[in-house]
């Protein structure tokens, strides 16, 4: 990539430290440096409550001195503080137990997936965006919530974040690049008065591009919408019910494969899908790619975090897992080849029928809509989390839920799969569409 005048300062400060830290004794040098910068503007009830700015810098380093390994970070870039905490890195590294599977990549596994200009992550309008734009958007959200809240709201809180951060990274492997992205934040929040509960609810978006930004109209219509939902919820009998999970929140349910296919769960013999790697786990309706070359992605990056290249890797094809998440480090543990060491953007494959047509098909069903809290065991497969929600007949909402809870078996939930939408979330790094469950246990009342 062509470096900036400030990707290049970042650059030879991270070649310097490379360097020296050879020349202090180790074997194997891996260097991060990054600068980022942000701003937070926040009005409650008519006023700014919040405007902050601030840049910070940093430097992570890792070295393996004679097969002891060990990473350090520090926010303190002056030459001298430096010198000290490399000094302190490397003499530190010599005390650690030994551990002969902490190398490095080979080189042909490292580099660049996709180029920067195909990734498209860093928008060149946060250079001009200014004060008094980030105070109007805050304002025309406000205003809006304020104009739809109702006379019984309590409070309400609009808030709009941006920033950039830049990155260089150098390895005695041979891998160095560098790479830069911004985000932009909006949302809303409203607080409503409901006896003596005090209910609340919002919406948010981050994008990559300020011009991928909601309206301020849906940004409203959505905060007002969710907390609305929350007035005069209660929880219902417990029992098994039909469950719809909306497209923004269908990845929680997901994200729950992460743990048992991670190549440290799978080391640590605590995963439920060991040995499972081609084999069906789930319903033939689940189809899951981890893409890391999606145009201005959340999730999107063109290496890992062993810098190996980023590329699309299919997780689970017709319900069939294709992979495991294995880092090189894991992967030497384990014996099998790496691919990568963690998420970028999951994708789920979509179905062909809309959220309100699935709805208006179930006499009875309950559409989450929010988790609170829960847990899950990578090791066995269990799980359970507190949930709101709505009570549906036939599509149209009799009740608005809280104080439940769901619980049951990954694998189960899995298998039991009957439909997907056709709306897949794309305001997040997890895309998902609505997801469809035909009898799922619930505890309320």
């Amino acid at each position: 990539m062509s470096l900036s005048p400030e990707m290049s300062a970042l650059a030879a400060l991270a070649r310097r430290v490379k360097a020296r830290a050879a020349v202090l004794g180790a074997d194997e040098v891996t260097v991060s440096v990054s600068r980022a910068s942000h701003v937070t503007l926040k009005r409650r009830d008519g006023h700014t409550e919040q405007s902050t700015e601030a840049t910070t810098r940093g430097l992570t380093l890792s070295v393996l001195v004679g097969d002891r390994f060990t990473s350090n970070a520090t926010s303190d870039l002056r030459e001298e503080a430096l010198e000290s905490f490399l000094a302190r890195c490397v003499a530190a590294a010599r005390w650690l137990e030994p551990d002969d599977k902490r190398r490095l990549p080979d080189p042909s596994l490292v580099g660049r997936g996709v180029s920067e200009r195909t990734l498209d992550q860093d928008d060149p309008a946060w250079a001009a965006r200014t004060p008094a734009d980030r105070e109007a958007r805050a304002r025309a959200l406000e205003e809006g919530i304020l104009a739809l809240g109702g006379v019984d709201r309590v409070s309400v809180v609009a808030s709009v974040t941006d920033g950039r951060a830049e990155s260089f990274r150098t390895s005695t492997n041979g891998f160095e690049d560098g790479s830069a992205g911004t985000f932009f934040s909006s949302g809303g929040e409203l607080v409503l008065a409901d006896g003596d509960k005090r209910p609340a609810g919002g919406a948010d978006y981050t994008t990559r591009h300020l011009a991928d930004q909601p309206t301020v109209e849906r940004v409203v219509r959505e905060a007002v919408e969710r907390t609305r939902w929350t007035v005069g919820s209660h929880p219902i009998p417990s029992g098994k019910y039909p469950m719809i999970l909306e497209n923004r929140i269908a990845g929680r349910i997901l994200g729950m494969l992460s743990g048992p296919i991670s190549g440290a769960s799978l080391h640590e013999r605590r995963s439920c899908l060991l040995d499972r790697r081609g084999t069906r786990i789930a319903s033939p309706l689940l189809d899951i790619l981890d893409d890391p070359t999606i145009p201005r992605g959340l999730g999107s990056r063109p290496w890992d975090g062993d810098g190996l290249v980023a590329r699309p890797m299919p997780v689970v094809r017709d319900g069939v897992l294709q992979d495991y998440y294995v880092s090189t480090y894991h992967s030497r543990k384990l014996g099998i080849p790496p691919t990568t060491g963690g998420r970028s953007n999951w994708v789920v494959r979509p179905g062909t029928r809309p959220f309100a047509t699935i709805a208006r098909d179930l006499p009875r069903a309950i559409s989450i809509t929010s988790f609170l809290g829960g847990s899950s065991n990578a090791a066995t497969g269990d799980f359970s989390m507190g949930v709101r929600g709505l009570l549906l007949e036939h599509g149209e909402v009799v009740a608005h839920l809280s104080e439940m809870n769901v619980s049951g078996n990954l694998l189960t939930l899995l298998d039991s799969l009957a439909e997907v939408g056709n709306d897949p979330w794309t305001w997040g790094a997890v895309r998902t569409p609505a997801m469809v469950w035909p009898e799922i246990q619930f505890s309320g009342s």
